[in-house]
């Protein structure tokens, strides 16, 4: 499997016992699309952050920097490390070959921190389910093996390692919330930040200026549609100085340019969202997941973003986490995941269609539904 495209897969099943609010989630089935629904501290984004975690500690290699800046060790433990000392996971992904499986566990160690203390992968064909045998990888360690496995370093499995660390790495959370003027999308960019839109927004200005050059057709569709939920917005002014570039656009009929100091919060997560939901192919990471895309967006904005959700998981798996019924409602019963506290734990508790088959001919929407929960 070295050619990269022919490892694109999805994740199929989960299972997580001990992750913050997700005190044991088993075998939960993900879609191709989830839409993630429930109260305030249902812990439905917590999902995100889980994969958000392992992500970033496979990217970065640096576990130990992802568990201080989320606060520590305890704070990612169901009620802390007295309670819920360590935490495991199994996931299962997709691919066309098969299923191919990693589940881990990591233990909360002094100071305040947490490192690994079981990790193994396995692959099965799809018509020999669950028969492949467990590779283990040597533990306890500060960091994942899983990098050198898939490099070969002797404990076999490669091409497995090799497929699930692709995947895992290709899953990228989006959180367009920080639009401070401390945001890192007020800062100047390098040009040759072009890769992948950062998680929260920082290189939109080099993004957008790559797809002016490279994909002026994209660049075109993707102004036309804020336009059509900002009416004063022209274009972009993306102008280089030094190999840097700095976020500005004009409006219609006026010459001055406007910064993101100068820019409504709504409209900058505009700007980020719409530029994500269009990028071509190859610049979309396998898995997107976004919390809380309808943030400060107009109806009308909430509505066209949902359409752009939709044209993207027609290619690539995509998780939303969201409170805004508007939102709710552009998706099929199928797609909705109502997240719920049990005794403090979170439960993803999928909307089946038959449950829900009466109400829904009686042109109740999948917001009413939703909304008839108890809050909390």
């Amino acid at each position: 499997m070295a050619v990269e495209s022919s490892l694109r897969g999805t994740i199929r099943r989960v299972s997580i016992r001990g992750f913050r609010s997700l005190a044991s989630v088993d075998g939960l089935e993900l879609p191709q699309l989830a839409v993630l629904v429930g109260a305030n501290g249902s812990g439905k984004s917590n999902l995100i952050r889980f994969f958000e975690m392992l992500s970033y500690s496979l990217k970065a290699r640096n576990l130990q920097d992802f568990v201080l800046k989320q606060g520590g060790g305890d704070d990612q433990l169901f009620f802390g490390a007295r309670t819920t000392p360590r935490m495991e996971a199994t996931i299962e992904l997709n691919t066309d070959q098969g299923t191919n499986e990693y589940r881990m566990a990591l233990a909360h160690v002094a100071p305040d921190t947490l490192a690994f203390t079981q990790e193994a992968f396995r692959f099965s064909r799809h018509d020999r389910a669950g028969s492949g045998k467990w590779v283990d990888l040597p533990m306890p360690a500060q960091e994942s093996g899983l990098p050198d496995a898939a490099a070969g370093n002797g404990q076999g499995g490669d091409n497995t390692a090799r497929t699930i660390l692709y995947l895992l790495r290709n899953c990228a959370t989006y959180q367009f919330h920080d639009t401070s003027l401390k945001a890192s999308m007020n800062l100047r960019w390098d040009m040759g930040e072009t890769a992948r839109l950062r998680s929260d927004g920082g290189n939109l200005a080099p993004i957008l200026l790559h797809l002016a050059q490279e994909y002026p057709k994209r660049y075109r569709l993707i102004t036309r549609q804020i336009q059509r939920v900002l009416p004063v917005f022209d274009d972009f002014e993306l102008e280089p100085t030094g190999g840097k570039v700095l976020l500005r656009w004009r409006a219609h009929n006026n010459d001055k340019t406007f910064g993101p100091h100068l820019t409504s919060d709504g409209s900058l997560r505009l700007f980020c969202l719409f530029t994500l939901l269009n990028l071509p192919g190859e610049m979309l990471p396998d898995v997107l997941m976004i919390d809380e895309p309808e943030l400060g967006l107009h109806p009308h904005a909430i509505a066209l973003t949902a359409e752009m959700i939709k044209s993207v998981a027609s290619r690539r798996q995509v998780f939303i986490a969201t409170q805004s019924p508007l939102m709710v409602d552009a998706f099929k019963v199928e797609n909705i995941l109502i997240s719920r506290l049990q005794d403090e734990a979170t439960q993803f508790i999928p909307m089946d269609r038959h449950q829900y088959e009466v109400w829904l001919e009686d042109e109740y929407q999948p917001s009413d539904l939703w909304l008839k929960e108890p809050v909390g």
